[in-house]
């Protein structure tokens, strides 16, 4: 495997796990994460996919905080 193509199947395992984590979060996590996100239309949650998807280290951890996971 060459360096371009390792590059792009990091990115594309990145990118696989970052969806995968975005929809737990955007239906489970946004609202246990922000009390003001309860409830929220699909259309919210449509609109913070693409962060979450990105930001999935992030928001994982500051996840498991909020459930007492981590200190």
């Amino acid at each position: 495997m060459s360096g371009p193509e390792l590059f792009l199947s990091v990115i594309a395992a990145y990118a696989l796990a970052g969806s995968a984590f975005a929809v737990a979060f955007i239906t489970v996590g946004v609202g246990r994460l922000d009390p003001a996100a309860r409830g929220t239309s699909w259309r919210f949650r449509a609109l913070i996919f693409p962060g979450s998807a990105a930001l999935w280290p992030v928001l994982a951890v500051k996840w498991a905080r909020a459930n007492g996971g981590a200190s």
